[in-house]
């Protein structure tokens, strides 16, 4: 998993958060591994036909590729789609190694995060869970609300399959996949979980190494769902630009 919320944030609370100036593994069911054609689950809203406000950015990329990192140094509103996981004990999740495969889509509520997308585009504002790795669990709820930017970015290792849903409404400006060498994404990854005890250092050296060997896949098939493959420095121009 990549960029959900850091361990310690618990109970609700409320954010402001300022508009900006500037697997592998495929679910059991094709519907589940893409948002855009399970029908009633992402049927549109009464008034999502008039023009929204602001647009998304869908960013996706290899868990450690830097698209959290690049979000900050864009000072742009951010919907952290990670933290719309299913918490850990949910029935029917998907399993690797012995425990829950994060990386399969099958653990993420895409119809969840795509409502919050939704609504962020065109009210400016609506409620987020708050989601805790080390417990796999959601701990309460944010209030998100991204003040007059015309951008807002959506990161996390599954946006790609809301590309064709987001497109649908009018929503997207652009979907982009951040790539590394592999060898850089497994060192970056590594340090960052294990700073955050994310998970037991033998569980993620496990899971890096066949991330890392995946990588290349991951890439083609995010690319296939509609985003553009790009280094970090190019995919940051890409968006300023749409500033």
């Amino acid at each position: 998993m990549s960029g959900p919320a850091p361990a310690g944030r618990h109970g609700d609370v409320d954010r402001e958060v300022p508009g900006g100036a500037g697997d592998p593994g495929a679910p059991g069911d094709a519907a589940a591994a893409d948002p855009g054609a399970q029908g009633e689950l992402f049927a549109e809203p009464a008034g999502a036909r008039r023009p929204p406000a602001r647009r998304v950015v869908l960013l996706t990329g290899p868990s450690g590729s830097g698209k959290s990192s690049m979000v900050r140094r864009l000072g742009l509103p951010v919907l952290a789609l990670d933290d719309f996981y299913r918490d850990g004990d949910e029935p029917g999740l998907p399993h690797r190694f012995g425990i829950v495969d994060w990386d399969d889509v099958g653990t993420w509520d895409a119809g969840r995060a795509l409502a919050a997308l939704e609504r962020l585009c065109r009210e400016g504002e609506t409620d987020v869970p708050v989601y805790d790795i080390p417990t796999s669990r959601r701990t309460g709820t944010v209030h998100l609300s991204v003040g007059t930017s015309p951008v807002v970015v959506a990161e996390g290792i599954f946006a790609a399959h809301l590309v064709t849903a987001a497109r649908e409404r009018a929503l997207l400006a652009d979907a982009i996949c951040l790539r590394r060498p592999p060898g850089v994404t497994f060192a970056f990854r590594l340090l960052r979980d294990l700073a955050e005890a994310r998970k037991p250092p033998h569980v993620l050296v496990r899971r890096g190494l066949a991330l890392a060997r995946a990588e290349p896949a991951l890439v083609r098939r995010w690319t296939d769902l509609g985003c553009r493959p790009l280094g970090v420095a190019d995919a940051e121009a890409a968006v300023r630009a749409l500033l």
